[in-house]
């Protein structure tokens, strides 16, 4: 089973977005984040946030790439647990319980997104407001692999 954490290139992901991601923690699409937005709510750091940011699951916060790599059943579970709080605590979700199998529908909607990529793909969102909702598409990179020539090597053998 595979799903995506967050990954930094550079440190542009700490000026775009309001609350930037960690490094490293599992992420979501988080495209309900936005279900109620329009035009108006598209400035600054949030149009970043809304245009391309995947959500990261510990911080809640968006990171601009995500890797495909292995995750364990009960690591998926914790996000599910942790999810369902969050639509308690931020989106106003009765209770835990309730909002467990719409989490769970989320975690699943990702892992689905990742299941056919090799580990290491990266994974890009562009979002777009629709007459219809917030419409989503998604771009991977294929992992490369690193020759030898990429690198300068300095020196010599013989001394």
């Amino acid at each position: 089973m595979k799903l995506a954490r967050a990954i930094h290139f550079d440190e542009s992901d700490m000026r775009v977005y309001a609350n930037p991601a960690r490094t490293g923690e599992w992420c979501i699409s988080g495209g309900f984040e936005f279900s109620n937005w329009s035009e108006g709510d598209l400035a600054g750091k949030q149009r970043q946030a809304f245009a391309n940011g995947w959500l990261g699951c510990d911080t809640f916060g968006r990171v601009t790439f995500v890797a495909v790599t292995q995750i364990e059943e009960a690591e998926r579970g914790a996000l599910s647990a942790a999810l369902a709080q969050h639509f308690v605590e931020i989106y106003g979700a009765p209770s835990v319980e309730a909002a467990l199998p719409v989490a769970d529908d989320e975690i699943a909607h990702m892992l689905d997104l990742c299941e056919d990529h090799a580990p290491n793909t990266l994974l890009t969102v562009a979002r777009e407001l629709t007459e219809s909702g917030v419409r989503e598409s998604f771009r991977m990179i294929e992992a490369q692999d690193a020759g030898l020539e990429q690198f300068a090597i300095h020196g010599s053998l013989d001394e």
